[in-house]
């Protein structure tokens, strides 16, 4: 997954503004206690984070 599909998502599932507030604010044990900019910014994957944000949410497959 490109990140620019991650954002794509991201914003389809909580809105432009409310998106980038999630990624900034909200920590998830998935990612080891980091946010969803932390993690992106070391680096991990982009699929990997869009499953612990699918995760967290716990959104149906058909969502994810």
């Amino acid at each position: 997954m490109r990140l620019t599909e991650f954002w794509r998502r991201m914003e389809a599932r909580f809105g432009a503004s409310y998106a980038r507030s999630y990624a900034a604010d909200q920590v998830l044990a998935t990612l080891g206690g980091r946010t969803v900019l932390q993690a992106l910014a070391d680096g991990d994957d982009v699929k990997l984070v869009w499953r612990a944000v699918c995760e967290a949410l716990e959104l149906p497959a058909s969502e994810r």
